[in-house]
């Protein structure tokens, strides 16, 4: 290794670069971060209180709602923390655990939505047998499988970059520890480990793009078969909203993810991240309860019994 120094500790540079702008990225950040929580917070409630919204489709969306909030949890405490503090110091260990569950969280919402594609495919293929096919056993093993692949995944990442050696320098420049801004501080990073590190994240955006693609070819292909103009039209809106989030997801991963990078690209690539973790999850549960009005009814719900239960405290306080 020669006379480089092994680097045990990193720091988060990432807006340090604009510090004019600390307190208002900050309340940006924050209003975002609470307005995520509190909506998929409606949208888990809503879909456990409701009983008929005990389906193999909202049950997917109550997972893929849990997992992004998971993944919004694990980068943007630590980034409201670090706009505010003067020390933006992160371990090597904490870096590693930051990474892991970062992508695996990401991997599992991508294995998620396959799983949701295949749902509404088997929804409209086979409708009579449909509580047959999709049982709940069935939704909760595609659940747990595409978290032990997103983990597994996320843990073949983790280890081809923390067991590169780290010398010299040792600001990350990003608001977390993503894998361009790492390896770029990495002094014996190879072709190899970026072959890796490029087959593992293809098998995950584009393994899973890959099966939604095919379920929906198979979808249209039924819906275009079907007499009914009126039936034509529901199944395509039970659908709009998963295609939707796909859109968002992948468009935004596959730029950050898939497409190479220089040195020179971290600002793009940062201003991208944004909007991958904290504008995707924001809109995402505003998607599905714009476009679906069973959720809308459930999440109404939701909010009366809520604001009665604040009002009947509220005179209960009171003299």
């Amino acid at each position: 290794m020669g006379n480089h120094t092994t680097v045990t500790m990193f720091l988060l540079w990432g807006f340090s670069s604009f510090p004019e702008l600390q307190h208002l990225l900050f309340t940006v950040i924050l209003l975002s971060h609470v307005t995520i929580l509190l909506a998929n917070a409606s949208i888990m409630v809503a879909i456990k209180l409701s009983q008929n919204l005990h389906t193999p489709m909202y049950f997917f969306l109550f997972a893929l709602s849990f997992s992004e909030t998971c993944t919004t949890m694990v980068i943007l405490p630590r980034m409201l923390v670090d706009l505010l503090s003067e020390s933006k110091a992160i371990s090597l260990l904490e870096c590693a655990t930051q990474m892991f569950f970062f992508f695996g969280l990401a991997a599992n919402n991508c294995f998620i939505m396959a799983a949701m594609s295949y749902d509404r495919y088997t929804a409209i293929h086979s409708p009579l047998h449909y509580h047959i096919l999709m049982t709940q056993k069935v939704c909760v093993q595609l659940v747990m499988v595409s978290c032990v692949v997103g983990f597994l995944c996320s843990l073949g990442i983790t280890f081809t970059i923390f067991n590169l050696s780290f010398c010299d320098s040792n600001n990350i420049q990003h608001f977390f520890c993503d894998i361009s801004a790492l390896v770029h501080l990495a002094c014996n990073y190879t072709v190899h480990h970026s072959m890796i590190i490029f087959m593992i994240s293809a098998f995950v955006l584009m393994g899973s793009f890959v099966l939604i693609m095919t379920s929906y070819i198979f979808i249209v292909s039924l819906v275009v078969k079907m007499p009914s103009a009126q039936g034509r039209y529901k199944a395509f809106s039970t659908c709009s909203s998963h295609l939707t989030v796909v859109s968002m997801h992948y468009g935004f991963a596959c730029f950050v993810y898939l497409i190479p990078k220089n040195s020179d690209s971290f600002s793009e690539d940062m201003l991208m991240a944004v909007t991958y973790t904290v504008l995707t999850p924001l809109l995402n549960p505003i998607v599905y309860s714009l476009r679906n009005k069973e959720m809308q009814t459930a999440l109404r719900k939701v909010y009366y019994t809520v604001l009665t239960i604040f009002c009947l405290a509220w005179q209960v306080k009171r003299p």
